[in-house]
């Protein structure tokens, strides 16, 4: 079987995954109160094995407080990797190789299902063909201007609607497949 690659992200509702300065503020939970439901996290997080995110998404998790990752590899992509604080030198590696590069060192060393997270590494991965799921919550809430989840790409990508559905706070959470994603 091979490797998988999937998205979980929330956006506001034009699509911007943080504001132009990266501050995450708008979230649901982001006030330090506890999200009323649950939206499927939880369970998309236990199926993971690896996670790959650009160093501006790691340096943002660092200031959350408690490292949300624990028992779970994560690599940082960044030609400028950042210094690794001990309590994370075990799970916490760097690269600089291409996604397609990534995904095949990630394969030889056993991973199963990778979690691609942070705007530009999501947009490195689709524009490799890369991604086979993406699961989008989207926030009742319009920022006006911010980070975008998606980039320039070289063509289409057809996705195909797997499921919707609407919380009780507003939040609309949609899954999509990418059929003619590259499996390794």
């Amino acid at each position: 079987m091979g490797i998988k690659c999937s998205v979980f992200i929330a956006t506001s509702l034009e699509g911007f995954i943080a504001r132009k300065n990266g501050e995450l503020d708008w979230l649901p939970g982001s006030d330090g109160q506890a999200a009323e439901e649950d939206l499927g996290y939880d369970q998309f997080i236990a199926g993971v094995d690896t996670l790959v995110m650009g160093r501006n998404t790691y340096e943002l998790v660092q200031t959350f407080g408690e490292w949300p990752y624990g028992g779970k590899r994560v690599v940082v992509l960044s030609s400028r990797f950042p210094k690794i604080p001990e309590r994370l030198a075990e799970g916490v590696e760097g690269s600089s190789a291409s996604p397609v590069e990534l995904m095949h060192q990630l394969q030889l060393s056993g991973s199963t299902h990778v979690y691609v997270d942070g705007g530009k590494t999501i947009q490195s991965f689709l524009r490799a063909n890369l991604i086979q799921e993406i699961t989008i919550s989207r926030v009742p809430i319009l920022l006006g201007e911010g980070i975008p989840l998606f980039g320039p790409l070289a063509g289409d990508i057809k996705l195909r609607h797997e499921s919707t559905k609407a919380f009780n706070n507003g939040l609309v959470q949609s899954r999509y497949s990418i059929p003619e994603a590259v499996s390794l």
